[in-house]
């Protein structure tokens, strides 16, 4: 699941077993280092617009989403180098910044909020001597806590927000598959699965659909997406700067 992507032991949060756990900053972002995309949401779509492609990506048309395109080979995240730290100025997704922390959906029936907070126990940060508690001593949420949980619930609105584009994308059949093809020193690298959004079909919108669109701020969105795709030529150079990095470390025969 794409939702519990870099999370190697989600738990859910136990006021009781969790009482004394500890929130400390760690100098590095290696749990996303790992991955080539992430789940965007729209909200987003601007500011990550500059820095990397936005695609919608699925197994079928009905359940694309979009998503940040952050490496062009499976389980390389081109945006993080060696230290661990994610290239100073670029956008991080807000899918990458809740972590180490996740909204759940409750299974059907069973009672309270919609959603249960996890964490991830493998989390470097976490410990019972340094850093911020999750827990005040009389159990209730301390500031730490509050602000993830707060941030969460924010995402979890743009989630919503997003789900509603994407079925006005398709109500209106306006998604296409999408191939892309790099060729690199007589290989190629083909990523498929993916779908933007086709413009002349946009174009062609009725008025009431259109000024639905403008309202909503769906325009912009899409606008956003369609000016990210010039972002995948950067990605090729940021893979070739990454080869020669890695022709240069080889020891010579």
């Amino acid at each position: 699941m794409a939702e519990v992507l870099f999370y190697e032991r989600p738990v859910a949060l136990n006021r009781t077993a969790h009482r004394d756990l500890r929130l400390k900053a760690v100098n590095n972002i290696n749990f996303a280092a790992k991955v080539h995309s992430v789940p965007l949401t729209g909200v987003e779509f601007a500011p990550a617009a500059r820095d990397f492609p936005i695609l919608f990506a699925g197994n079928s048309m009905e359940d694309a989403g979009p998503m940040a395109l952050l490496g062009l080979r499976q389980g390389e995240n081109l945006l993080i180098g060696e230290s661990g730290f994610w290239e100073q100025g670029l956008y991080i997704p807000a899918f990458v910044r809740r972590y180490p922390f996740v909204l759940a959906e409750k299974p059907a029936g069973a009672e309270g909020d919609d959603f249960t907070v996890f964490l991830d126990e493998a989390y470097e940060g976490f410990n019972e001597t340094e850093g911020e508690r999750l827990f005040n001593e009389d159990g209730t949420d301390a500031p730490a806590l509050t602000n993830a949980v707060n941030f969460l619930g924010e995402f979890q609105d743009h989630v919503a927000r997003t789900q509603w584009f994407m079925g006005k994308l398709r109500e209106h059949d306006l998604l296409e598959p999408r191939t892309i093809t790099l060729q690199k020193e007589g290989r190629g690298i083909n990523l498929n699965g993916l779908f933007v959004i086709n413009e002349e079909k946009l174009r062609k919108l009725d008025e009431k659909v259109a000024g639905e669109f403008l309202r909503e701020g769906a325009f912009g969105w899409i606008y956003a997406h369609l000016v990210s795709l010039a972002n995948i030529d950067r990605m090729a150079a940021r893979l070739d700067a990454r080869e020669k990095g890695e022709d240069g470390a080889k020891p010579n025969a």
